[in-house]
């Protein structure tokens, strides 16, 4: 199916099925952990009730758009008590929608020690998704000049595997971050499609309120859609609200901890501009490197002019603010501490409380050395470096503490698969995880 098919199935009026249904699963939030899981079990026939907090808007590629599904305060984005935004995606697809569309394999030895074989679903999907570098034709000016200045140094800089469609993106596009309206990025939005055409109800604006538990067992889920509250029942309920939100949830059904400690895996850019340069407009991450033993992933972060100027305006280089087409970007990526309060609103709604710790800023300032010394070596001048946000807030209902191997919680029938179960923080995109665990509990429970 298309990128937007399931948004006409989410509202056409010949949906067969309601609220009040019987149901075999719910699953809260269609991130790719909540979409795999509901496609699997739909694919298995079972009848599967979707609740996502946000819009199923069709993408159109534009800043007002991506504003509302990532950067909305206490629904999108979070401050932290330093000052830094922690983000993420509100909307069908989740993250997935506006992310940078990297595909990074699951650290399978890690889940393994946890009982979880990630190996097989890891497997199927790399030979069903389109999952791979970009050709030469789609590797933008910038990214090739900052990989060019990289190898000149010795550094292994290499093609990152994208979830690209390569043969109908759009060279020169910049849309990736904003979310792609042509359908050449995978989301997880395309398994949507495919849960809704086997018979999933997906319902948008529908904002969960607490989970059902009867004799001990999940027994449903509370929730607040078009106005009006209601219920629904089924005998498996799945969380898949993301890092923030499933143990916020948890919390609101008196079934986890005010509290719960996370990673964020801080990013900071580094810029620099290099006379004669003509671009701004390509996909990012196209390529980069990983320091797996340091915690620290390098990579070409081209981003739309907009949110460009936002990082250089919150640097304090208004100089800059003018010069997006002639400035190469560097993404700085580090495994963080897991630490910090979130989840249950221990902060407040629109609060989480991670500051970096001592390892943190090291791995940042090293990471920071590193490519100001890429940068120097493509010629670049008027370097500077951006305050810390966070890219992906996991690890707070971790496997092993908060749920089991089958990432089922301490409640019967009620299972998290979503960032927040991921046991440690490694520093890299998770969506190619987080598809592998929807991918196994799907299969898992519809057996």
């Amino acid at each position: 199916m298309n990128q937007h098919a399931h948004d006409k199935h989410a509202s056409s009026p010949a949906r067969s099925r309601s609220h009040s249904d019987a149901h075999d699963a719910i699953v809260i939030g269609s991130g790719p952990g909540g979409a795999s899981v509901a496609r699997e079990l739909a694919l298995c026939g079972a009848r599967v009730l979707i609740l996502e907090q946000g819009g199923a808007a069709p993408l159109a590629g534009t800043l007002a758009q991506m504003a509302r599904i990532a950067a909305v305060p206490g629904k999108g984005a979070f401050l932290h008590r330093d000052g830094s935004l922690l983000v993420q995606g509100i909307a069908a697809g989740g993250s997935s929608t506006v992310n940078f569309a990297t595909a990074a394999d699951p650290p399978l030895a890690m889940f393994a020690a946890l009982g979880v074989d990630l190996a097989p679903a890891l497997a199927a999907l790399r030979a069903e998704l389109p999952i791979g570098p970009l050709p030469d034709a789609l590797v933008g000016p910038m990214a090739t000049r900052i990989m060019a200045g990289a190898r000149a140094l010795g550094l292994p800089w290499t093609k990152l595997d994208k979830m690209i469609r390569p043969q109908i993106c759009r060279s020169g596009c910049w849309r990736c971050a904003y979310g792609c309206p042509f359908g050449a990025k995978w989301t997880a939005r395309d398994f949507l499609d495919e849960a809704v055409a086997r018979g999933a109800l997906l319902l948008d604006h529908a904002r969960a309120g607490h989970v059902i538990v009867e004799h001990g067992r999940a027994a449903g889920v509370a929730y607040r859609h078009g106005g009006a509250e209601h219920r629904a029942l089924a005998p498996l309920v799945i969380l898949a609200g993301g890092g923030v939100g499933s143990p916020r949830l948890l919390h609101q059904s008196g079934l986890g901890e005010r509290s719960s400690a996370f990673f964020s895996d801080p990013v900071v850019a580094v810029m620099g501009s290099v006379d004669g340069l003509r671009g701004g407009a390509e996909v990012p991450m196209a390529a980069g490197m990983r320091l797996d033993a340091e915690g620290i992933t390098l990579a070409d972060m081209t981003l739309p002019r907009p949110m460009y100027q936002g990082f250089t305006a919150q640097a304090g280089r208004l100089d800059r603010l003018f010069a997006h087409r002639q400035t190469l970007t560097i993404m700085v990526k580090i495994r963080d501490a897991i630490g910090g309060v979130g989840g249950g609103g221990g902060v407040g709604p629109r609060w989480v409380d991670k500051a970096l710790q001592g390892e943190d800023r090291a791995r940042l300032a090293q990471g920071a050395a590193m490519a100001r010394e890429i940068l120097d070596a493509c010629g670049a001048r008027h370097v500077f470096k951006s305050w810390h946000f966070a890219a992906h807030p996991g690890g707070s209902v971790r496997i092993g503490d908060g749920v089991d191997s089958d990432l089922c919680t301490p409640v019967p029938g009620l299972h998290v698969c979503d960032a927040s179960v991921i046991p440690q923080a490694w520093g890299l995109p998770p969506t190619l995880t987080l598809l592998c665990l929807g991918k196994r509990l799907g299969m898992h429970l519809a057996a």
